[in-house]
């Protein structure tokens, strides 16, 4: 029986690709990771620059575009070393760390999808109070709430595990998961049991909050033609990115259940990655051609570049 103290490292054992394909899968990996790089960074920046964008729905569309950042950082790197490796090892604390980054950031965007139906809640149901409800002091509690809650839930599980006396090293994954360290254990643990249950009754909660809202939303704006209009503008990307977040949950959840040896390889990644391929391009993608305040800002960006660049082109 391996004592915790004594397991230095696990062995990932999703990646078993030929070194020829290893290759283009990295290059292609790399141009990626720099895509979710390029997307989010100029999501961030522009609504950092334009100080009309510094309304409640843009500050909290910046949160989760660092929230991907954040996540996709926890495997993006790890992933890229192991193509250009033989051997997929990862050490025990990075191994905790990593899929502490992974699933704090999975719960980030769920917290923080919620916070952005609440705004549009309010925004559209109660547009009078809007301003008094949604004062800079509730802005910054939200704000500080999405991130924490997620952090603090995921550092409990994590402790628990970590205290855990485990008898393997083998990880059937591209990356490392709390449930699948858990399953490594000597004997089950009451009290991580618990911890898991109560979190994803917690994470539950939030997905109900958000389709309530969003019921009532659609009830209220279909009433009239304005209504409809904002709705439209507005609550369309936020239903989009709900959606594509509810598909990768639902996909890792797929991998979880029935990632045995009876699908393929290659499905079974996919399943086990779409929520860190998908979201992180998508959403800033979706926020940056549908809101019209977004899509003029990084088209004037673009214009007042090449000005500049025929300028100085003149200049010559």
């Amino acid at each position: 029986m391996d004592n915790v103290s004594v397991l230095t490292f696990f062995i990932l054992s999703g990646l078993n690709y030929t070194a020829q394909h290893r290759t283009i899968l990295f290059v292609l990996t790399l141009l990626y990771y720099s895509l979710i790089w390029i997307v989010n960074v100029v999501l961030i920046v522009t609504i950092i620059v334009d100080r009309k964008l510094h309304e409640p729905m843009y500050i909290f569309l910046c949160n989760l575009c660092v929230n991907a950042l954040y996540g996709t950082t926890g495997f993006y790197p790890k992933f890229l070393m192991d193509l250009l490796s033989t051997t997929h090892v990862i050490s025990y604390t990075e191994c905790f760390l990593q899929s502490f980054v992974i699933y704090s950031s999975a719960g980030g965007d769920l917290s923080i999808l919620a916070v952005m139906a609440y705004d549009r809640y309010v925004a559209l149901c109660k547009p009078l109070m809007y301003h008094s409800v949604m004062t800079r002091q509730r802005i910054f509690m939200l704000v500080a709430l999405s991130w924490l809650l997620p952090l603090y839930c995921m550092f409990i599980n994590t402790i628990t595990i970590f205290q855990s006396k485990l008898c393997g090293s083998h990880i059937p994954k591209l990356y490392c998961a709390n449930s699948l360290i858990s399953r490594l254990a000597c004997s089950t643990s009451i009290v991580n049991n618990s911890i898991v249950y109560f979190n994803i009754a917690f994470y539950c909660g939030h997905f109900i909050l958000i389709i309530w809202s969003y019921m009532y939303l659609i009830r209220t704006c279909l009433k009239s033609k304005e209504g409809r209009s904002k709705f439209m503008q507005t609550c369309v990307p936020h239903l989009i990115s709900l959606l594509n977040f509810g598909f990768a949950v639902l996909f890792d959840l797929m991998y979880s259940r029935f990632g045995s040896s009876t699908l393929s390889q290659s499905l079974q990644n996919f399943m086990a990655i779409e929520f860190l391929l998908i979201p992180p391009v998508m959403n800033p993608l979706i926020y940056g051609l549908n809101l019209t305040k977004i899509r003029k800002r990084i088209l004037g960006f673009s214009r007042a570049k090449r000005k500049l660049l025929d300028k100085v082109d003149r200049s010559r």
